[in-house]
């Protein structure tokens, strides 16, 4: 007797869609911008899901970072931070998609929705997640630090978004630099990330080392543009970024005034990433040389049937697996909270911890692919409806931009109504209302 059950029956449909869609892909798409938003994507979520140390020490929950008990490890993250490959396929995708739009004479409105739709869709509903997740935590009398606490963690995916909307709707601003001035374009971003920072370090002017988010990940979308043109290929290209962007990196983090770690240390004075700075920058150069050094051999092999639907499968759900790969783990950790504190009496770094990670990285893949398969639908946009106009776009852009960049930083608790920052959480919402990109009215059609 067969098991017709859906769950049985899921996993081969997914398979066989992205197949479908696999087997008609043109010779001419270069299949390796999809594998590399695709593995860049799992190497974010495992780094995250190994930094989480939670731990109950003296009766109290404590949600610390691996890298805190083991400074060792801090050298870590320059594998796992792969923020700049992001950008890099970002800036080769939305100059393939600008210049398509140019050329059929598409208008920038047409083309932003597009790109907005993509990138809103999957971040309201993990919103609205948080907000249930957040009021029925407040009723029941959790404390608000605890809710605060385990919220900007959930939420620290959404910074990304955050930056690279304003990202997208800058890029006719961003490719018209780059047609007119090429590398000179990138090379203006780096003096001034560089000029950033030295203002940061050496006038203490701490406020203006926020620019840098503008400067650091422009430079590398500009980056994704020379790609596109051809203008990073070739091993004789592309291994001086390598090795160049290795030696400043390690130079930056041993003479200068910068920290080991790609990511933010809890009670370290400096971060790399919040705000970004050189090294970031330098370690971004290093890996984008890196990777289209392999770009040949790894396109011959995309050629082939099962890793390129691997490929596709994961690119059809991109955003909704990263967005809510926090709040799956978060959601385990509660629940084992519930349950008696099992597994999180282990002291973080023991040989022990180390031993029982690999049975946490699947209880929470096992909890993030059933969010994902009934989320994924909201990656979609609505058929059919008009852009709003590009004044309104953004506006609407910039506001959902401030709700994100506020939540990530100070997550989702307060003191108001239901213990919710409601009027910072109602901000993405009305800018997607006035950007018209709010995820209602879906097709029908299966993702």
């Amino acid at each position: 007797m067969t098991d017709s059950s859906p769950s049985t029956q899921l996993r081969p449909n997914l398979w066989s869609r992205a197949a479908a869609v696999a087997a008609e892909t043109p010779e001419s798409r270069n299949r390796y911008v999809d594998f590399l938003r695709a593995i860049s994507i799992l190497a974010v979520i495992s780094g995250h899901w190994l930094m989480v140390a939670p731990f109950i020490s003296n009766g109290e929950l404590s949600l610390s970072n691996m890298l805190e008990h083991q400074p060792w490890a801090r050298w870590l993250p320059w594998g796992f931070q792969v923020m700049p490959v992001f950008f890099l396929v970002g800036g080769y995708a939305n100059g393939a998609s600008w210049n398509a739009a140019v050329r059929e004479g598409r208008s920038y409105s047409e083309w932003l929705k597009a790109r907005l739709e993509r990138l809103i869709g999957p971040v309201l509903p993990l919103l609205v997640g948080w907000a249930l997740i957040g009021a029925v935590a407040h009723q029941i009398g959790v404390r608000p630090e605890l809710l605060s606490v385990g919220s900007k963690m959930a939420l620290i995916p959404i910074w990304f978004l955050s930056v690279y909307i304003m990202v997208v709707v800058l890029v006719p601003v961003t490719h018209s630099a780059w047609r007119r001035f090429g590398f000179g374009s990138f090379w203006a971003l780096v003096v001034a990330a560089a000029v950033d920072d030295a203002l940061f370090f050496a006038a203490d002017l701490r406020d203006l080392g926020w620019l840098n988010y503008v400067f650091v990940w422009l430079a590398v979308h500009q980056l994704g543009y020379a790609w596109r043109d051809g203008r990073l290929a070739g091993l004789r290209k592309t291994l001086p970024w390598a090795v160049g962007g290795l030696a400043l990196l390690i130079g930056l983090v041993t003479v200068g005034p910068y920290p080991v770690a790609m990511v933010s240390v809890p009670g370290e004075e400096v971060s790399n990433t919040l705000p970004p700075k050189l090294p970031m920058l330098a370690l971004g150069i290093a890996q984008i040389g890196l990777l289209l050094s392999l770009e040949s051999p790894l396109r011959r092999w995309l050629t082939r049937a099962t890793p390129w639907t691997a490929t596709l499968l994961v690119n059809g759900m991109i955003m909704t697996i990263y967005l809510w790969h926090l709040t799956a783990s978060t959601l385990i950790i509660g629940l084992a909270l519930q349950l008696g504190g099992v597994g999180l009496t282990i002291d973080p770094g023991s040989g022990f911890w180390w031993a029982t990670r690999p049975v946490w990285l699947i209880v929470y893949l096992g909890a993030l692919s059933v969010l994902a398969l009934v989320l994924a639908r909201f990656e979609r946009g609505r058929a059919g409806a008009r852009p709003a106009a590009p004044w309104r776009q953004v506006v609407g852009a910039s506001l959902i931009c401030s709700g994100l960049a506020l939540l990530a930083l100070g997550g989702v608790g307060g003191e108001g109504w239901l213990g919710l920052r409601v009027g910072v959480m109602l901000l993405p919402f009305v800018g997607a209302g006035l950007a018209g990109v709010l995820p209602i009215g879906l097709p029908a059609r299966p993702p």
